[in-house]
């Protein structure tokens, strides 16, 4: 059994102590009449305020005693006086701590100093906590804590908790966009029979009431084409997906996508949606087009440029200069050769357009800080895109590479049923019953030619907020269990 935590320990002999007075530790109700923040920026000698908040700091002297209150707009401190609170109400102030919640009701001053301050007149405690914050309230430094126990973070780290306000404009900028431009939101299943869309190791469950297994979607592509289908003809959705496959500084199991679909339109179409997206977001939430990355010292590391018009460059060029004027000349053999000499990992079983795959992800992508669009890739590697008319070895599609990865794939949407199906049937390698026979019966009833995007969410945050690991800008990443 583990030792008594003796802070933890007087902590409960305060709260004991409180109730033994009558004081409800955890009030019901308490209504602020405006942020902390809001009464600092909007400060009227006098005024009177009611403020709730968390202590973050503590000053005691004597019978008198300043706090900071803060809440998700930051902070104001606060003054309570024994003579202006009473006895009672005084002692019962003593027995707050760091982290404890509180109801404040007093008017604003300046200090000596100017720092706006609230003459309290009387106080509620909201939410007595038992445990202390973290050690480094102005900045929780284990990588572990931090992730496992995001609050922790958040309390400490008022730069995190800025991050995630920060991607939550992101998000709501998006559909904004999205919704200017006459896009409909919509939910498509997140547990499906036959996971497609994606080349991707799926997570299974198992329906208790069907008496069968389903599939968490690793895409949202097929469900949002049987909408063009059936008339919807500008669909978006921003959904979870999930893939059963390894962790990294890009890569989480479970992870925010936002996929589109435009009738009418193509993969160059999706080009102008991408880039006046992202442009249009970027202004709107960090107020450039520039971004900049930087260190724990605040040293600048990395500046992407986003002004458009952006770069556009084939595949086959980016692979010829990195890899060799000759690269798709060379015979088989000695294109893994030459991979290999050049770092890309080459498997075993890899077919011929994944080698060449395994040099563009090692040896190019990382390269891509600016916006480039990389254009018509192998046919092999996109099968659901429609083959191009001058290059029938590759497919109508882009891949948006920003930051030095892939932050939004886009293409021509392939509405030959008949093509469709055989393309499918290839990548499954000959088993039917990989094949979504639903999707493939709605295409015979007709998709319009369409246009359609996937954008990583998490990936744009990363390189719009500074961040060089996917798990600094998720809330809760995945770990595992202690």
């Amino acid at each position: 059994m583990d030792e008594p935590n003796p802070l933890i320990e007087q902590r409960k002999a305060k709260l004991a102590s409180l109730r033994a007075r009558g004081v409800n530790p955890f009030a019901n109700k308490f209504t602020p009449t405006e942020p902390c923040g809001a009464a600092r920026a909007n400060y009227v000698e006098g005024r009177a305020v009611a403020l709730a908040g968390r202590i973050t700091a503590q000053r005691d002297m004597g019978k008198s005693q300043f706090i900071d209150l803060q809440d998700q707009s930051g902070r104001i401190q606060a003054y309570a006086q024994k003579q202006a609170l009473g006895d009672e109400p005084f002692d019962i102030f003593k027995h707050l701590d760091l982290g404890d919640f509180i109801g404040a009701r007093g008017t604003l001053f300046t200090t000596k100093t100017g720092e706006v301050t609230v003459k309290l007149t009387a106080f509620v405690v909201l939410a007595k906590a038992l445990r202390p914050p973290p050690e480094k309230w102005h900045g929780l430094a284990d990588t572990e804590i931090r992730y496992r126990q995001r609050y922790l973070d958040l309390m400490a780290n008022d730069a995190v908790k800025q991050t995630f306000l920060l991607r939550s404009q992101i998000v709501r900028e998006i559909r904004n966009f999205l919704h200017d431009r006459g896009y409909v939101e919509v939910e498509t299943p997140m547990m499906q029979a036959i996971p497609g869309g994606a080349a991707a190791q799926p997570f299974v469950t198992h329906h208790n009431a069907l008496g069968c297994n389903f599939y968490l979607r690793i895409a949202l592509e097929l469900y949002l084409k049987r909408l063009l289908v059936g008339g919807l003809d500008r669909v978006f959705e921003i959904g979870r997906n999930f893939r059963n496959e390894g962790l990294s500084r890009k890569h989480n199991p479970e992870f925010t996508m936002l996929e589109a679909y435009q009738a009418y339109g193509d993969y160059e179409a999706m080009m102008e949606l991408v880039q006046a997206m992202i442009c249009h977001v970027a202004q709107k939430v960090m107020g450039t087009h520039r971004i900049e990355h930087k260190d724990a010292a605040g040293k600048v590391i990395k500046s992407i440029d986003l002004t458009p018009p952006w770069r556009r460059v084939k595949y086959k060029d980016l692979v010829r200069e990195r890899a060799g004027a000759d690269w798709f000349d060379i015979a088989l053999a000695e294109r893994r050769q030459r991979a290999v000499s050049l770092g890309a990992e080459i498997g075993k079983e890899y077919e011929d357009f994944e080698v060449t795959q395994a040099v563009f992800e090692k040896l190019i992508e990382p390269t891509l800080i600016h916006p480039t669009f990389v254009t018509h890739a192998p046919k092999e590697l996109i099968p659901l895109a429609k083959l191009s008319p001058d290059d029938p070895t590759t497919v109508e599609v882009f891949e948006c590479c920003i930051n030095g990865q892939e932050i939004a794939p886009a293409y021509s949407e392939q509405n030959d049923p008949l093509e469709q199906r055989e393309r499918l049937e290839h990548q499954a390698g000959g088993e039917r019953q990989k094949l979504d026979e639903d999707f493939l019966v709605a295409l015979e009833h007709g998709m319009p030619p369409a246009g359609g995007m996937g954008m990583g969410i998490d990936r744009l945050c990363m390189m719009l907020l500074g961040q060089e690991s996917i798990r600094d800008v998720i809330l809760f990443p995945q770990l595992r269990p202690k």
